[in-house]
């Protein structure tokens, strides 16, 4: 009889073993999604998909790994790829995703400045509900003349002030001009927007990928400006990590170094893709389109989920 219950012990573990093994292949995405990071993603990088279909895009993004999104609200748009704000939210925790940050700008217009003002209270309103904590303008029209500049500082400075009542940061994303010197003075416009912003009110969420194209290092500015860059664009050529030309890990050892700990990718679609046809000679489609920026925000994913520099 307890021979008998041993080998019923053993089949039992080994029935145990078989099940967790062919679970853990049914549902890949568990295995992608180890341990506690939490790596975000700027949902531009699959817009179209989001917009068509929030719900399934949330659930195959959760499902490769992501806990963060950063969103993207166009010209100001009062829904969130199509939803109220508090029904995203809702899809967003249903799977263990939370929201950061926004991308939305608003040009000044000094002859309307009580409803642009009220516009981006609107707005606040919009990502205080979706529980974000950053807003970022993602670019903004402005001639490179300390003048110019200025009156974008004192912007900013004005629009981040009423953030703050909303519990909110406002921030500033660069592409690779900003990396320019300003046309009247030898300070880099970047480095003016920094240094000319209250950190009160402004942060900056650096965009590591257009930083080294504007011909910058962006480890030297996180040492440069270790509170003001709050956020990062983890942004490569395409797939995060593939092309050996940006120096991940001595950007995020400084990153977590300087206390900072938010980051999101960006993945953006490469004109070959955009010009891809099929065997046939159409072109892709925007479905087939979409797909391959899935597969590029997998492997992204997945090099971050792997990597022993990411927290």
């Amino acid at each position: 009889m307890k021979r008998f219950f041993r080998q019923c012990g053993k089949l039992m573990a080994a029935f145990t073993c078989v099940a967790v093994a062919i679970a853990m292949l049914a549902i890949p995405e568990m295995v992608s999604a180890k341990g506690n990071k939490k790596v975000g993603i700027q949902l531009y990088s699959v817009m179209d998909a989001v917009r068509e279909n929030p719900k399934a895009s949330i659930e195959r993004l959760a499902g490769m790994g992501y806990k963060a999104f950063e969103l993207v609200q166009w010209g100001g748009d009062t829904k969130v790829f199509g939803l109220p704000a508090e029904e995203f939210k809702a899809l967003c925790d249903q799977n263990g995703v939370k929201i950061i940050s926004t991308h939305s700008s608003i040009q000044e217009d000094t002859a309307k400045e009580d409803e642009i003002m009220q516009r981006w209270r609107q707005l606040f309103e919009i990502q205080k509900a979706c529980g974000g904590k950053y807003f970022v303008i993602p670019s903004y029209n402005v001639d490179y003349t300390v003048k110019d500049v200025q009156q974008m500082c004192n912007y900013f400075n004005r629009v981040g002030k009423i953030a703050k009542e909303y519990g909110l940061k406002l921030g500033y994303h660069n592409h690779a001009n900003e990396y320019k010197k300003l046309k009247d003075s030898d300070k880099v416009m970047w480095e003016y927007l920094v240094e000319n912003t209250d950190p009160r009110y402004v942060c900056f969420e650096m965009d590591v990928y257009w930083c080294t194209k504007g011909g910058k290092d962006p480890v030297a500015y996180l040492k440069k400006y270790p509170k003001r860059i709050e956020m990062l664009h983890i942004k490569d050529e395409f797939v995060i990590g593939e092309s050996g030309t940006i120096n991940f890990e001595a950007i995020f050892n400084q990153f977590y170094k300087n206390g900072m700990k938010d980051y999101v990718v960006e993945i953006e679609t490469p004109k070959a893709l955009r010009e891809k046809t099929n065997a046939d000679g159409s072109k892709y489609t925007k479905e087939q389109i979409m797909n391959e920026m899935f597969v590029a925000a997998q492997k992204s994913a997945a090099y971050l989920t792997n990597a022993k520099f990411v927290k």
